[in-house]
């Protein structure tokens, strides 16, 4: 196994949702590698957990990384996070992203959860995406 490859699978993740015009159109530039601090934004895209597995060949190295983005959305009901949530997963779904290290060989969705928060004030849908990774030293 290698986790070697995981912080430029992030950097590449992050660095795709915020290029991508779609997305930006919905969201400007409230796309953050963390919950932004102090008040944050009525609408924004985070990136969230993951989950590493190795799935190495016997000849590489390799890993299967699960990761969460998540949409959160103060908006009354959850048309406008459902949109967003969509251009995120238009955005990574098959995506070719660079790496520093490495290469991505399959990028999909697994799954989505949405659910009201604060009270029912905000809506978040948390999009699951697993991404195979071979580690190319």
């Amino acid at each position: 196994m290698s986790y070697g490859m995981a912080a430029g699978l992030q950097a590449a993740i992050y660095q795709r949702l915020v290029q991508d015009a779609a997305l930006s159109a919905l969201v400007g530039g409230a796309i953050h590698d963390a919950v932004p601090p102090g008040r944050v934004p009525p609408l924004y895209v985070t990136l969230g957990p993951e989950e590493v597995r190795e799935r190495g060949d016997g000849s590489a190295g390799g890993a299967l990384h699960r990761f969460a983005v998540t949409v959160v959305s103060e908006s009354a009901g959850f048309q406008q996070a459902k949109a967003v949530a969509g251009a995120v997963s238009d955005a990574l779904v098959g995506a070719e992203l660079m790496l520093v290290r490495g290469q991505v060989t399959r990028l999909s969705f697994l799954r989505a959860r949405a659910r009201r928060e604060t009270a029912g004030q905000a809506r978040r849908i948390d999009l699951t995406f697993q991404a195979r990774v071979d580690d190319g030293i």
